[in-house]
């Protein structure tokens, strides 16, 4: 029966989900960590707005080609040869890719290494104003340009697992990135530093580009146990590398846009003078505030979507648009459950979680602040970016790369009005910058949800709607208890790292309490699905671990 396939499908993508949100939400717990001692060693001065501005820069195409492009339009075309051909015939493939990424990527490294200082003048000439700032820049984008080859082969091991079901060790991959540039950036910044001429903010660099290599050397072993390598084969002229490439080259000029709009919020945040810190502080709260942000995005966005676009691929593969649709509807009503609470909770609770979890060292209470603000605003936005990272996806599954382009391509415009009126029309600081990403990510939700709806005859929009609303009034009363028991501890004990950590130990736990009673009264039947989802993912990773290491 079409209904039970479709149920059958969903359930899977529901354990998949949670496999990967036990492994995402470790990967995001290395990552905060890495965050917490980079902010206590580099506060958010000079050195740290450098950093991030580097480190930025082979992220931004790594966003494009790796875990934008190249994931779009390889995963369903693997799929695809999964599906409907051989195995051998997918580790052709899979080699073909390979080849290209190292020819393609590791050429443009090259071209990104000598070209730095054009790059860093681009996105941020206003650090020339402080001596030495510009100078670190360049230096240290050198250092990490290489991570960009190293993670678009992880990427592409990545999708490869991920259409063989296998979701725990890609997943946990990111936590090896993050366990690795943070302690081996430390032992060459501050153990072996001295010795080698490399300051503390050059070994957290090279840190980076080691933990890239970590990152794919930690799927190796799984993709050689299923079967698959990377080794060297050139066929310009095979069909599935051509219709990869073919899907690439929308899916670049949308990625393409997405990253203009970074650079032009990146060089207005460059421009914000700040009353008390002047042009330091804005670049390093934006980029505290998007990187806390990732928390809840990683774990429900990029899990959910990791698990279905290869069920999706497999289904259009079938022509079995029923189950395209049950799955592509079920799962977005996922991430409402899962998102719209977050956005609220972020909102209300920023302050004490990104006090209790940097301030400290050289990251002071004003920058807590600041940083709160710009999360609030990013906040707003919460939704739209975890449902764009479904649907922008199934168009490559149903074979059309070149509308999520368009959609891409018209953000710039966006974003460019809304970042600018803020910033420069209205003088309403760097949280304007925060806004226009939310804006930009709704509207471009809202646009391809309207058009994929109309190309598959329906979405079950009824259903989804009916869902939305259930979970809108959900959120609002699980706000309500938070924002009661934040405003008691507040008024107990002050603003301190003490009010923080109670705040976050009470006010998290009785918002979700709350939430699953809300959702169980109101009859939000996603709530079944969710607790399944995130039910046992530690167990499942465990065993995938243990799959891992044996012989």
């Amino acid at each position: 029966m079409p209904g039970d396939s479709a149920k059958l499908e969903h359930a899977r993508i529901v354990r998949s989900a949670g496999i990967v949100s036990g492994a995402v939400a470790l990967s995001r717990l290395t990552g905060l960590l890495r965050e917490v001692v980079m902010a206590t060693l580099f506060g958010a001065g000079p050195v740290m707005d450098a950093f991030i501005l580097a480190f930025r820069i082979p992220n931004l195409l790594r966003d494009l080609f790796a875990e934008g492009a190249l994931s779009s339009a390889f995963v369903p075309t693997f799929t695809q040869y999964l599906t409907e051909k051989s195995k051998r015939e997918a580790a052709v493939l899979v080699q073909l890719v390979s080849t290209t990424i190292v020819l393609f990527v590791g050429g443009l490294c090259l071209l990104g290494m000598l070209f730095t200082p054009q790059f860093v003048d681009l996105l941020a000439s206003e650090f020339h104003a402080v001596p030495g700032k510009y100078e670190l820049a360049v230096q240290l984008t050198r250092i990490m340009f290489p991570f960009l080859l190293l993670v678009s082969l992880a990427a592409q091991a990545m999708g490869v697992l991920n259409a063989c079901n296998q979701f725990a060790v890609p997943a946990l991959a990111s936590s090896f990135f993050n366990i690795g540039s943070l302690s081996i950036g430390l032992a060459l910044g501050y153990l072996a530093g001295p010795a080698l001429g490399i300051s503390p903010i050059e070994g957290m660099a090279y840190g980076v580009v080691i933990g890239g290599l970590l990152q794919l050397l930690w799927q190796a072993p799984s993709l050689a146990k299923r079967g698959f390598s990377f080794g060297f084969r050139l066929d310009w002229q095979h069909p599935g590398l051509r219709h990869i490439m073919r899907l690439m080259g929308p899916a670049i000029l949308g990625g393409a846009a997405v990253q203009v709009n970074v650079m032009v919020n990146t060089a207005l945040a460059a421009s914000v003078l700040d009353p008390l810190r002047g042009a330091s502080g804005p670049i390093s709260w934006l980029g505290y505030a998007f990187r806390f942000m990732q928390l809840p995005l990683g774990l429900f966005g990029v899990a959910i979507a990791s698990a279905t676009l290869p069920s999706i691929s497999r289904s259009a593969a079938r022509a079995d648009f029923h189950e395209f649709r049950e799955t592509l509807s079920r799962s977005l009503g996922l991430v409402f459950l899962l998102t719209i609470p977050s956005s609220i909770g972020l909102a209300l609770l920023g302050d004490s979680m990104i006090g209790a979890i940097y301030e400290g060292g050289r990251f002071l209470l004003y920058d807590t602040q600041q940083t709160a603000m710009a999360l609030k605003f990013y906040a707003l936005g919460l939704v739209g970016y975890a449902a764009t990272k479904i649907l922008a996806p199934a168009f490559y599954a149903i074979d059309d790369a070149r509308f999520p382009m368009w959609v891409s391509l018209s953000s710039i415009v966006t974003n460019f009005a809304v970042a600018y009126t803020m910033v420069k029309v209205y003088n309403v600081g760097f949280w304007g910058l925060a806004l226009s990403t939310s804006v930009v990510a709704t509207i471009s939700f809202l646009v391809l949800f309207v058009v994929i709806r109309n190309r598959l005859q329906g979405v079950f929009g009824r259903r989804l709607l009916e869902s939305f609303l259930r979970i809108c009034g959900a959120s609002i009363l699980m706000g309500l208890v938070c924002w009661l028991s934040s405003s008691a501890v507040a008024a107990v004990l002050g603003v301190r790292k003490l009010a923080y950590l109670v705040d976050v130990a009470v006010s998290v736990p009785l918002g979700l309490v709350s939430y699953m009673i809300a959702c169980r009264l109101l009859g939000v039947t996603e709530i079944e699905a969710a607790q399944h989802a995130i039910a046992g993912p530690l167990k499942r990773i465990a065993g995938g671990l243990r799959d891992r290491m044996r012989p």
